[in-house]
């Protein structure tokens, strides 16, 4: 018939799974090795399914997950993840407390698309964590293990909202990202604690080669009901890459009371002071955030890989109840910031950063000079990382 013409379609499917390895490196974790398989048509349900393998100098994890993406016909997902992961900082010369903890976990979560850029997402995880004391545990540590044990089985629920309008999902020029999460144990726990937590970027354009940057992230968390305070091991760090470049990894914020009678091992490899060797012990409070401005990378033709910055950061944790507790010893933690969360014991830094895409992962570099070096803080003017987002 006139009014008809014949179509005919070629189509070609898209390869639904994947299998990936990698190896990454950087200062605060020595070598990391990685792997997954992920499968995004699972038996052609259309559900995705991953296991992933990641172990560096002192962490290992173990993570299986399961999506339906479109649990219900309006794009409601279902998720279940289990998870192991052992974190041991005993007998490393590591920049925190010395510790290990075992986690092994399990749980189910749901996200509720409410517009075409954000979403809500409702979870609910059981956990067991075990912690292990090593030989140069502190005072805080050995205090909260003779309160609450060293074994707690928790049950986390948490709820999160979150929005992105980013055009592109690695190195974004265009755009902004927020997302704000609540996480608490619930009745039936062994601990009973919260965490609110804020994460947000925009980029703004101003012009064709030059971008600004801004970032934040802010987080808070505290103990309620029989839990006194933020349990140790979900403390805040900050210091190093994704935080205040110029800084070494988790040395800002408040330090521990070494336990009187141990010994601590000193740079040189002899024995120092404990008394005068706190290690950095993390907050309850965390506030950091910057500022970037982007622009090519000269004598470079193809920047689609590459990101070139000068950057403004600025951030600390600080931990609100420190001043008001004693160790076992009955000394009161010498920290200089619990309390005073202000601008002034705020550290800051300013550098230039480049960031790589390789085969192996994200290659990056930053150069940084503090600008504000808060007490105990470690500086590290130069720092580098492969195979870890930025």
């Amino acid at each position: 018939m006139d009014d008809q013409v014949d179509v005919n379609y070629s189509v070609e499917e898209q390869a639904s799974g994947s299998i990936t390895a990698s190896v990454g490196f950087a200062q605060s974790a020595g070598l990391i090795l990685g792997g997954s398989i992920t499968q995004n048509n699972f038996l052609g349900t259309g559900n995705k399914v991953s296991i992933g393998l990641t172990k560096s100098q002192y962490q290992t994890r173990y993570n299986f997950g399961y999506v339906d993406p479109y649990w219900t016909a309006d794009g409601v997902s279902l998720g279940y993840n289990a998870f192991y992961r052992t974190t041991d900082y005993k007998d490393l010369d590591v920049n925190v407390a010395s510790y290990a903890v075992d986690s092994l976990g399990a749980g189910v979560s749901v996200g509720y698309p409410i517009s075409e850029t954000s979403r809500l997402t409702f979870g609910l995880t059981a956990q067991q964590d075990k912690i292990k004391t090593g030989q140069y545990t502190v005072d805080e540590i050995f205090d909260f293990v003779n309160r609450e044990g060293d074994s707690y089985l928790n049950f986390k629920a948490s709820a999160g909202w979150s929005e992105s309008t980013l055009n592109k999902g690695v190195l974004a020029t265009r755009g902004h990202s927020q997302s704000l999460t609540l996480e608490a144990t619930t009745p039936g726990s062994d601990l009973s604690f919260f965490k609110l937590d804020y994460r947000g970027q925009l980029f703004q354009p101003l012009s064709e080669n030059y971008t600004v940057r801004l970032h934040t992230e802010l987080g808070y968390g505290d103990g309620y009901g029989s839990t006194d305070g933020l349990p140790f091991y979900e403390n805040y760090y900050a210091g190093g890459f994704n935080s205040v470049r110029g800084f070494k990894d988790s040395t800002l914020g408040p330090r521990s009371t070494p336990s009187r009678g141990q010994t601590a091992t000193g740079n040189n490899g002899t024995l120092a002071d404990p008394d005068q060797d706190p290690l950095p012990f993390g907050g309850n409070v965390l506030i950091q955030g910057g500022a970037e401005l982007l622009f090519p990378l000269p004598f470079v033709k193809d920047q689609r890989s590459l990101r070139t910055s000068v950057f403004w950061d600025v951030g600390n944790v600080f931990d609100s109840k420190c001043q008001q507790a004693t160790n076992s010893n009955g000394v009161t933690p010498s920290n200089t910031q619990c309390n005073d969360i202000s601008l002034s014991n705020m550290a800051s830094s300013v550098g230039v950063g480049l960031t790589w895409v390789t085969a192996l992962g994200p290659l990056s570099f930053a150069l940084a000079m503090p600008v504000k070096k808060p007490d105990n803080a470690e500086t590290q003017i130069f720092q580098f990382s492969l195979g870890q987002t930025f």
